[in-house]
């Protein structure tokens, strides 16, 4: 997977200034629900007035001046009827969906770019349209002024800006307000002619026009040419779609009158326009009779003025009524095409150029351009244009009416309308195609190949040409050019965030982009150029018209299509063709006007043609080329960004690593900090107790000697349980904690532990409650040292944090599972400090709690314990009422009696011969200690202060055993334990004594010299039992040893086992150790089958494990060791 891409800064800046709507009115995008705020009648009213323009009254007075009152009504019927019926999907489908003309365009069969096509089509005819309406304003500006054409037309192109700059909202305003001035003066010569009666009708009724019948009759060939200018008029719809996509929904208004509004001011406009054109046959034919010449009888402000002026009998009040009309009407109209075609420009440009500088740059163009039309003098072609407009609208209109009306409703083509970037191919061939066969049969029938009437009803050929191809080629295509791809969008957000533009768009303009890994509406996908439209699989134009020319070549062809020979020849053949086209069409107009100029210059134009061609293949070589190389330039140029935004992501990730590293350390040393300042009071304390106890009895001071030596053996015990705290906390993190299995008085030992904290909490004022039931087992197997460590940690902060109340130390025993559960109603624990109390040094954010002694690694400790006893432990507190925590151990069961182990001062000695104790200790006080405890019990103790003494020792004393410090001058331990192994084989013991914890290694394996290892302080119970294990002793006393076991005498019996043997032995005696019973019996099973030799020993084995005698276990294999 690709990293996703970097958004620049400067491109989200920019595309945010793009996406606001306060000019942009969704320009390139979906009529968002907000932005729907207007009601259903003033949508309606907004669209109706556009229809104000008197380019009809202009449009009815010249073909009813060329062809006759009969042919002109009689085409005037057909064009509304056919424009109304073509409207109606048109503008049902844009109320609906929220879309322009040149979206609804998009989804509704001709793709993405092939719409291009279309919004230029509609953008000329917004500015053809402008320069006439914008001519006929000037020129009753002119009349009312006496100005200059020139300075009317600029103030008539010009005063519609202000207006159309701010969209939607200033229009509907506009329109609002002028409605009734235009309303009251259009419909007053309407009323005025129906009033004068069927005199005045009748005269215009037999008028016959210039190509008229004389009849009157209607002729096909000027009817059609007639009917034929008239659907110039057809891309008058997008102006009404461009209005009705702020129509709010039907829900919200109702569907009457949302149906209403969509049906009159949508394709109800050819009515309105049908009726205008009426009133211009009329008007024209009025001003005939009134003398007034042809272009006067075709110009609206001399056809109003004249009609005005037998209305009032005044020429005064004729010329300003004229002059308000003209100048409201023309205002409404040209805002409208203003607006359209700021929106159709930004379509066209934002597609191939993937920029857009803002609606208003394009409002500014459209207007530029309709003044420049004006100042050629568009108006004295108008026919000749409107007839070769006529043509490209039909192609368009039809194809797009076909696939909303035939198409959708017959499921050749996908319901609803898709019109994003992310989702459409470039090029549907259903539009495209259907509108291409228009223009081809327009203009084989326009230049008269099938005749003159053909020829008249060229455009109207190419509309039906049209309205059939589209669900022709979508059956034929089997629809599946329309969506490229969907998106899949998160389910429940009725609003999404682009990722360029971090605005937040309705789900149905927003797709998801590949390219950055996230959701991007869909003006961004327009301005996108830097995807190559990777979203999308042959997708693009290009890729669309490769793949169609690979199918439609033959193979060996075929293949050179995506060379650069074949790009040339593409690109080349484009270049020529449009030359053609020039040249011919300048040999065919010079052919119509002056044949015999025609003969004379047809050899100049194919040189010129010849000459034009070569210049065109250079041009399009070096297009090809400069194609090739920018491409080239933008993989790299993408490929080091791409680099870049990984190595700006790596750099994001380590500078987080970095942080959290330098948080943790901080956090660190604050605790480092705190730990000190504890551990110093902590050490200090009962250093004091012993340094002063010990200053005294210097001095022979009446101090009592038992109680001196009580105090000073606490604050002993205290900074040895301090110092162990510290370690266990050490060899919990390096993973090396030791634990034994133990078989333990579970009634007694928990009896001790309520019995050593009831003191405590009396002394506090504390209630203190002990339960446990009859049923415990009496003996369980577990580390008898970690128990008690984990409940007085738990129990003594109970107390601690305890100022009135009570604690709580309940025990219960299910299914060899003991539940602990120590309560209090003390201080509590915030929710907050839950998980941080189980860190060490951590002590929560309660000022309680750090006002108390300690360090903060009780709890710490007793967590790590009874996660690696197999346990759990939990907690449940509330500030101020208290806390109860609960720990849950796996304690087995001792099947069977177990003797007690004696007392270590009740041990007198051992039985059999006297077994001698070699110490290799470089501290004298240890030594002394050791010598004092082993030679009053029978053994013979020799000591030495380093390793080489301690080996020179050896071989004249042969001990049995060997206690052995690690850190000593000269040889180290592990250097000593070794040389004494290679010596004396396993027949010596030796166990390791040490205060270095990092060292520990547990031995007894068969594969480390040393036989097992105990850590300083030694506890002399501890030290008495690896004593006793080692050298297989039963200690003499008060409380004697249990008589001997079978095992004893089993042992003398066994046979001596092969080498092969020792590892297995080795690793049963570390089971036994922890009490990792199906290990055992694993091992055991794996000894029986690997050394045949040790099946006595395996039976034996498994009949202590069955009676879980685990120190006949260990008995049995240090006798077979």
């Amino acid at each position: 997977m690709t990293t996703p891409d970097y958004v620049l800064r400067e491109k989200r800046l920019y595309n945010k200034w793009v996406a606001s709507e306060t000019l942009e009115d969704y320009a390139l995008r979906y009529t968002a629900d907000s932005a729907r705020r207007w009601s259903a009648a003033q949508v309606a009213n907004t669209a109706i007035g556009a229809m104000a323009f008197l380019a009809c009254e202009a449009i009815g007075a010249s073909i009813t001046l060329a062809y006759g009152f009969a042919n002109s009504v009689a085409a005037i019927a057909a064009a509304v009827v056919v424009m109304f019926v073509i409207g109606l999907p048109i503008a049902y489908h844009a109320a609906k969906h929220g879309l322009d003309i040149d979206l609804l365009t998009r989804g509704a069969g001709f793709g993405y770019l092939g719409s291009t096509i279309t919004s230029l089509i509609y953008a000329s005819f917004t500015f053809l349209l402008f320069s006439v309406e914008a001519m006929i304003m000037a020129v009753a500006l002119g009349a009312m002024t006496g100005l200059p054409m020139s300075i009317t037309y600029l103030v008539s192109a010009l005063m519609v800006i202000p207006i159309a700059l701010y969209g939607m909202r200033a229009i509907t305003r506009f329109q609002g307000l002028t409605q009734a001035i235009w309303i009251v003066l259009q419909a007053a010569p309407i009323v005025y002619i129906l009033w004068l009666g069927e005199p005045a009708l009748a005269q215009w009724r037999q008028f016959t026009g210039q190509f008229g019948a004389s009849d009157g009759s209607v002729t096909l060939l000027y009817f059609g040419f007639a009917f034929s200018t008239l659907l110039s008029l057809l891309p008058q719809i997008g102006e009404q779609a461009d209005y009705l996509r702020f129509l709010p929904a039907a829900s919200h208004v109702g569907r009457g009158r949302w149906w209403t509004a969509v049906v009159v001011s949508g394709p109800g406009w050819t009515v309105i326009a049908g009726i205008k054109l009426l009133l211009g046959s009329y008007l024209a034919h009025y001003l005939l009779n009134s003398a007034a010449t042809i272009d006067q009888a075709a110009s609206p402000t001399d056809m109003f003025r004249a009609i005005f002026a037998e209305m009032s009998g005044s020429p005064s009040v004729a010329l300003i009524l004229t002059g308000v009309f003209v100048i409201v009407c023309q205002l409404k109209i040209n805002v409208t095409n203003a607006y359209a075609g700021s929106i159709a420009w930004s379509n066209f440009f934002a597609r191939l150029t993937h920029s857009h500088p803002g609606r208003v740059v394009w409002l500014l163009f459209n207007v530029l351009l309709a003044l420049l039309l004006m100042e050629i003098g568009i108006f004295d072609a108008i026919g000749a244009i409107l007839m070769l407009y006529a043509t490209a609208a039909a192609g368009w209109i039809g194809a797009l009416a076909a696939d909303l009306m035939i198409s959708k409703p017959l499921r050749l083509s996908p319901a609803g309308i898709e019109f994003k970037r992310a989702h459409l191919y470039d090029i549907n061939p259903v539009g495209v195609g259907a509108m291409g066969i228009s223009l081809a049969a327009s203009a084989v029938a326009y230049f008269g190949l099938f005749g003159p009437v053909a020829q008249a009803f060229s455009p109207a050929i190419g509309l039906a040409v049209a309205f059939i191809g589209a669900p022709a080629i979508a059956l034929v295509t089997r629809g599946r050019h329309y969506i490229a791809r969907t998106s899949q969008l998160p389910e429940g957000e009725p609003a999404l965030v682009c990722v360029i533009c971090e605005n937040r768009f309705q789900r149905v303009d927003m797709a998801h982009c590949p390219m950055y890994a996230a959701l991007i509406c869909s003006l961004c996908c327009t301005l996108e150029a830097r995807c190559h439209d990777r979203c999308k699989d042959k997708s693009r134009a290009t890729q669309q018209i490769a793949q169609w020319m690979e199918n439609a070549l033959p193979r060996p062809i075929a293949r050179h299509v995506h060379t650069p020979v074949g790009h040339f020849i593409v690109v080349f053949g484009v270049i020529l063709a449009a030359n053609a086209i020039v040249i011919g069409g300048i040999y065919w107009q010079f052919a119509r006007q002056s044949p015999e100029i025609a003969t004379r210059i047809a050899d100049i134009l194919v040189g010129v043609f010849v000459v034009f061609s070569l210049f065109g293949g250079v041009i399009a070589w070096v297009i090809v080329l400069a194609h090739q190389s920018r491409r080239a330039a933008m993989r790299e140029s993408e490929h080091h960004v791409q680099k870049l935004v990984e190595e700006v992501a790596a750099h994001d990730v380590t500078g987080a690593a970095l942080q959290t590293a330098k948080d943790v350390a901080e956090a660190a040393n604050a605790a480092k900090s705190r730990y000190l300042v504890s551990v110093s009071h902590e050490i200090r304390s009962p250093l004091n107790s012993i340094y002063g106890y010990a200053q005294l009895m210097e001095r022979g001071n009446d101090v009592a000697p038992i109680e001196a030596s009580k105090v000073i053996r606490r604050s002993a015990e205290h900074l040895t349980n301090l110092v162990e705290g510290l370690l266990d906390i050490s060899q919990v993190e390096s993973g090396i904690l030791r634990i034994s299995n133990d078989t333990v008085r579970l009634r007694s030992f928990l009896d001790q532990i309520a019995n050593m904290f009831r003191p405590q909490a009396q002394s506090k004022g504390i209630t203190f409650t002990y339960e446990r039931p009859d049923t415990l087992p009496e003996f369980v197997r577990t580390d008898q040292k970690r128990l008690r460590q984990i409940l007085i940690n738990v129990l003594s902060n109970a107390i601690k944090f305890t100022h009135a109340g009570d604690v709580r130390f309940t025990v219960s025993y299910r299914s060899q599972m003991a539940t602990i559960t120590i309560a209090d109603s003390g201080v509590g624990i915030a929710r907050e400090d839950m998980d941080r109390i189980f860190e060490p040094f951590e002590r929560g954010n309660n000022p309680h709690a750090n006002s108390q002694q300690g360090i903060g690694l009780g709890l710490s400790i007793t967590h790590a314990l009874v996660r690696i006893m197999g346990g759990e432990i939990t907690v449940e507190s509330t500030p101020g009422i208290g806390t109860t925590f609960t720990i849950r151990l796996m304690l087995g069961e001792v099947a069977g009696t177990v003797g007690d182990t004696a007392a270590v001062d009740a041990i007198t000695g051992y039985e059999g011969p006297t077994r001698s104790i070699l110490l290799i200790d470089d501290d004298p006080a240890q030594i002394a200690v050791l010598t004092s405890l082993l030679t009053p019990l029978g053994f013979a103790v020799d000591s030495a202060l380093d390793g080489d003494s301690g080996l020179a020792l050896a071989a004249t004393t042969m001990p049995d055993l060997v206690l052995l410090d690690i850190s000593m001058p000269g040889k180290s331990g592990w250097e000593v334990a070794r040389i004494l192994r290679q010596r004396h084989d396993r027949a010596l013991r030796i166990v390791m004594v040490s205060a270095d914890a990092h060292e520990f290694k547990r031995g007894g394996d068969g594969a480390a010299a040393h036989d097992m290892f105990l850590m300083k302080p030694v506890e002399l119970t501890a030290l008495l039992d690896t004593v006793a294990m080692q050298l297989d002793l039963r200690w003499i006393g008060d409380a004697q040893s249990p008589p001997e076991t079978a095992v004893d005498a089993y042992s003398a019996t066994l046979p001596d086992l092969p080498p092969a043997a020792m590892p297995y032995l080795a690793r049963i005696a570390h089971h036994v150790r922890i009490g990792h019973v199906r290990g055992i019996e694993g091992e055991i099973r794996a000894l029986e089958a690997a050394v045949p030799e040790a099946h006595r020993l395996a039976s034996h084995l498994l009949a202590c494990l069955d009676r879980f005698d685990l120190n006949g276990l260990a008995a049995a294999i240090r006798t077979s060791q």
